[in-house]
């Protein structure tokens, strides 16, 4: 009776770890999903997004693991500030600022662009797109990820 007792404390402890350890797996694959690549703008407020001829570069953005910031480019300026991930794919920024360059020749929005680094609190990946999404809008922005 007691080795029975035992033996099913023991199993219950091997089935309690495995399934702790599959959870933070799980977490840590959708962490990877948004972190550690080029999203590149493809929409802003369901508008599509091209380049100007003149840009120096496309709109995008990177949210970098190993200290939770994020660095990018709103079209003339860069943009740079923090992030935090949460269960649900929840998503928040902080602390997001830009260099301070003037570029006149530019037709480019990036308080739009910006505004929905403080809008959004969601996010949602399907195949290589990424949607930053306020609450369950349609979303602010789309990218695209961009491999090398």
């Amino acid at each position: 009776m007691r080795l029975s007792i035992l033996f099913l404390t023991l199993f219950s402890l091997v089935l309690v770890s495995c399934s702790s350890k599959k959870a933070v797996s799980n977490a840590a694959n959708t962490d990877q999903d948004i972190t550690e690549k080029y999203w590149k703008l493809i929409t802003l407020e369901g508008q599509d997004i091209t380049m100007a001829e003149n840009q120096e570069r496309e709109t995008f953005f990177m949210l970098k693991a190993n200290d939770n910031t994020v660095n990018g480019f709103a079209g003339c300026n860069n943009i740079m500030g923090e992030y935090k991930l949460e269960e649900g794919n929840r998503i928040r920024f902080t602390n997001m600022g830009t260099t301070l360059r003037l570029c006149p020749d530019v037709e480019v929005n990036e308080s739009e662009f910006l505004k929905v680094f403080e809008l959004a609190d969601n996010y949602t990946i399907h195949n290589d797109t990424l949607a930053l999404n306020v609450g369950r809008r349609m979303p602010l922005a789309q990218f695209v990820a961009v491999y090398f």
